[in-house]
């Protein structure tokens, strides 16, 4: 399906027009994500994902659902109550984005395009990470047979694993390395043909690195069988934060009559009678079963699930997904 929302500046302008506007977007979308994040998440830094983290911390009394493996036996002997030993998120760690830009997601019927969510919780992101002077990469997949127009990002050329496909942008730490790699991001073309999501988290998992943070940013619309199985092997070492880009025609029909639509990936025209009631309720519910798949697959690899849509407001949602972890944390409990 394709959106009907014209895209700022098409596809047809120049590559330095392009460019331009990436720019103009991103010092946008930075100064707006900084206004906010920075307003609505007061406090110490502790990271994106506060999970248990490694450095060890004070003990204080069990609660239900905390880690057993956790607990402080020699402080639990000596008071006779049950105790944990918390422990402080680690400070300095490597993040990776892995950015699925393949073209299902050149598509969107509400506020925005769905790329344009993919790059802003990009950008959200990176805030998040280099104001505690960690360490972001990414790599970068979209879809296509062509090899793309060479691209540089600071003083070195962008190799590519697969040419056409995923592209590793280095982790580097600095504002003004962080802003770098998200106008390659954003200056990534966007291609006819299957990406290959599986593909992409695994080139997280290679080569193998200390124990850090994994971003996934996606509409996870490949099936659960091609990525979840690279997923579960990354969540061994990491915290893995899967954030899903939904667009709400992806959800339910409209009653417009004929609507033709367009699979992005393959180019297959297709027209389908939306007047038909049974056909919207059978479509809807083969969505829901499709995000309920997602949904279930990302919890049984044990990553944190945030659902991002065209048609909302996406940094208040990750705001409020942010805030969770940190109220969980607070608590003493596992997400």
């Amino acid at each position: 399906m394709t959106s009907t929302t014209p895209r700022p500046g098409g596809r047809d302008g120049q590559p330095d027009a392009v460019t331009d506007r990436s720019g103009a977007v991103l010092s946008r979308l930075q100064l707006l994500v900084t206004r906010k994040l920075d307003g609505l998440l007061q406090g110490d830094y502790a990271g994106l994902l506060p999970g248990p983290g490694s450095e060890a911390g004070e003990s204080r009394e069990y609660r239900p659902g905390d880690d057993v493996r956790r607990m402080d036996w020699p402080v639990t002997a000596r008071t006779t109550t049950p105790h944990v030993r918390r422990t402080v998120a680690d400070r300095e760690l490597e993040t990776w984005l892995a950015v699925d830009l393949s073209a299902s997601l050149d598509f969107g019927t509400g506020r925005w395009l769905k790329r344009d969510v993919v790059i802003a919780a990009a950008t959200a992101i990176t805030h998040l990470t280099v104001r505690g002077g960690n360490r972001i990469g990414a790599v970068v997949g979209s879809g296509g047979d062509l090899p793309p127009r060479p691209r540089r990002w600071g003083r070195r050329a962008v190799p590519a694993s697969d040419p056409g496909r995923l592209v590793r942008l280095p982790a580097r730490s600095g504002r003004r390395e962080a802003q770098g790699m998200l106008r390659a991001i954003a200056a990534t073309e966007i291609r006819p043909g299957r990406g290959d999501l599986g593909a992409l988290v695994e080139m997280l998992n290679r080569p193998p690195r200390r124990r850090g943070v994994a971003v996934i940013i996606s509409d996870f619309l490949a099936p659960p069988a091609q990525w979840s199985r690279p997923l579960r092997k990354l969540r061994v070492r990491h915290d893995v934060l899967a954030i899903e880009v939904v667009d709400p025609r992806e959800l339910e029909l409209p009653d417009v009559g004929v609507l033709p639509v367009i699979d992005p990936e393959t180019g297959e025209l297709h027209e389908v009678q939306t007047a038909d009631p049974s056909l919207r309720h059978r479509y809807a519910a083969a969505a829901a079963s499709q995000r309920a798949e997602i949904s279930a697959a990302l919890r049984s690899a044990g990553a944190g699930h945030l659902r991002l849509r065209t048609d909302r407001d996406w940094l208040l949602d990750m705001v409020r997904f942010v805030a969770a972890q940190r109220h969980a944390r607070t608590r003493g409990t596992m997400r």
